[in-house]
């Protein structure tokens, strides 16, 4: 009960404060806007594009942005944040994304680097994936202004965090963070634009009720181009194994092989590389050390690993669009009465 009178008055306080402050009014989309636009290797959905519009009327107006994007992993939310961004930049203002773990920082900064390259902008990452001195050089760059994009996990909640002109605030799965997170995130959101992203499905009636103090667009078509998903259920085959790897590996892809006992991961990914002698194989399970387990998943990410066998899917919200077979190992183990 404390706890929804506590949201309720944190909205009401937001609401009122957005509504009687002005917040900063960007121009209309540019010629370099539409260009960057133009470079996204997919097709928008509806959705997508109906969020994207959304969120740039937000910013063109004079009323402080304040909306929550909803759609599944991979349903193009990203692309949405990357589109608001780049708008953002173009003004002369900086843009801070603030994502929950290591893995999803390293994620996206691949992501906006990669949509970002041929343009004069430059992204930066804190997280503990980034050494001491890179942290102070992106610190200095963030406060002299020479950074435009900065991803990070709450290391960007930091006092030493200083921006020079931040003007957009975007924020991955806010319900992650903890309270004493919320709270610095309350102090970063003080009369700037506030874009949120989220997986988690808000029931109708709640969206209901939010509306006018939370603007909220819904992504709810899958992208155009997902192909459906084949499975095939056989007894363990060693030869269709070897084959449903070396297919995905002959077009550039990676695989993912779901093994789900620690005490004998390390032979079955032994017997793996036997079967595949010319692929990357890497192992990892929830008892690592959590800086081993996070740069297997991180070379995972950027495509070093060819084939990563691993007890569970350790990391939600990932999308690895380059993992097209995944091989799941059932173990069944007999009770006896």
């Amino acid at each position: 009960h404390g706890a929804v009178e506590e949201i309720a008055k944190d909205l009401v306080e937001l609401y009122s404060i957005r509504q009687n402050q002005k917040g900063y009014a960007f121009g209309p989309d540019t010629v370099w806007q539409k260009e960057f636009e133009e470079m996204f290797p997919y097709e928008e959905t509806d959705d997508q594009l109906n969020a994207i519009a959304d969120t740039k009327a937000d910013m063109e107006s004079t009323r402080i942005m304040d909306r929550l994007i909803c759609g599944d992993v991979g349903y193009g939310k990203t692309e949405v944040a990357i589109r608001a961004a780049f708008k953002a930049v173009q003004e002369g203002k900086q843009v801070a994304y603030l994502v929950p773990t290591t893995i999803l920082a390293q994620q996206h900064f691949n992501t906006f680097e990669q949509r970002m390259k041929n343009f004069p902008l430059k992204v930066a990452q804190l997280s503990s994936f980034r050494t001491n001195k890179e942290i102070k050089e992106t610190l200095a760059d963030l406060k002299k202004g020479f950074v435009d994009v900065v991803i990070g996990t709450h290391r960007l909640l930091s006092k030493d965090v200083e921006f020079k002109d931040l003007g957009l605030l975007i924020i991955d799965e806010e319900q992650r963070f903890g309270v004493a997170h919320k709270e610095k995130i309350k102090k970063l959101k003080n009369n700037i634009d506030v874009l949120t992203l989220s997986a988690t499905p808000i029931p109708r009636t709640l969206h209901m009720s939010l509306v006018g103090i939370r603007d909220m667009s819904v992504l709810e078509e899958p992208p155009v181009d997902r192909v459906p998903i084949q499975t095939f259920v056989t007894e363990h085959n060693d030869e269709m194994i070897r084959e449903a790897i070396n297919r995905e590996l002959a077009r550039g892809g990676q695989v993912y092989y779901v093994y789900n006992r620690v005490r004998s991961i390390d032979e079955v990914a032994a017997h793996i590389q036997e079967l595949v002698p010319q692929a990357n194989v890497a192992f990892a399970h929830g008892q690592m050390e959590k800086r081993e387990l996070e740069k297997i998943m991180v070379d995972f990410i950027n495509g070093d690993i060819d084939v990563l066998i691993s007890t569970t899917i350790i990391e939600t919200g990932m999308d690895i669009s380059n993992v097209n077979t995944m091989i799941i190992e059932l173990s069944l183990i007999h009770i006896s009465e």
